[in-house]
């Protein structure tokens, strides 16, 4: 069964930006695209690089330690799309985002 967790408020995050945060003692990484939200886990599967902190492009975030890129809507990687990260779907409720954690 999952729950849904609170996130932030989604007027924090602009558009073609990303952030790390907490929830329930998992580190995400939350990104904006065109006003839909998207989170997958923070730390980068190459070599735990903060994938929150990394530029997005469309919705490809590159990793900032090395360059590594993830689909943020799939968790593919944009090189090897059979290796993933995993992501968790997000909502948006009265510009409250949240998280369903399984």
């Amino acid at each position: 069964m999952s729950r849904r967790v609170f996130l932030g408020q989604a007027a924090d995050i602009p558009v073609g930006e990303g952030r790390v945060v907490e929830a329930e003692g998992r580190t995400l990484a939350l990104f904006n695209v065109d006003g839909a939200f998207y989170a997958l886990d923070n730390a980068c599967s190459h070599r735990g690089g903060p994938l929150g902190e990394g530029d997005l492009d469309g919705t490809v975030v590159v990793c900032p330690w090395h360059a590594w890129r993830w689909d943020v809507k799939t968790g593919a990687n944009a090189n090897n799309p059979a290796v993933t990260m995993p992501c968790f779907p997000v909502s948006v409720d009265g510009g409250r985002v949240f998280v369903e954690l399984p």
